[in-house]
């Protein structure tokens, strides 16, 4: 059973930047396929970033060249670079992990997610 906590999540002006980290229970990253999704309130979830376990990534069309997704494999973690956050990537954040491809369906361990605000 895979088991994730996410944490880095914060209130940032627009334009700003923060990492969010993903952290597995046990070593994981080279069985699963990761993946990071946003829930906003009011709006349905979005699959923003994933990286296979062979290192492929791809992006929403909404954080593409602003977002990235990245592993360290030592430390069991996955992280999720935010950079010119605007107002609408305000929502709760999570990350999961799937064996197949990565869908919202799919992914499995999320944690409590963690907040990132992004207001003047």
């Amino acid at each position: 059973q895979v088991q994730l906590v996410e944490s880095g999540g914060g209130l940032v002006q627009p334009g700003g930047s923060l990492r969010l980290s993903c952290a597995a229970s046990r070593s994981i990253l080279n069985i699963y396929n990761m993946g990071w999704y946003r829930q906003a309130p009011g709006k349905q979830r979005e699959l923003v970033a994933t990286l296979t376990r062979g290192g492929f990534t791809t992006y929403a069309d909404s954080v593409k060249g602003r977002f990235s997704i990245s592993r360290d494999n030592a430390k069991n973690t996955v992280y999720l670079q935010m950079n010119s956050l605007t107002l609408e990537d305000t929502a709760v954040y999570y990350c999961g992990a799937a064996l197949g491809a990565v869908t919202l369906a799919s992914l499995r361990g999320w944690g409590q997610g963690t907040q990132v605000t992004v207001s003047s």
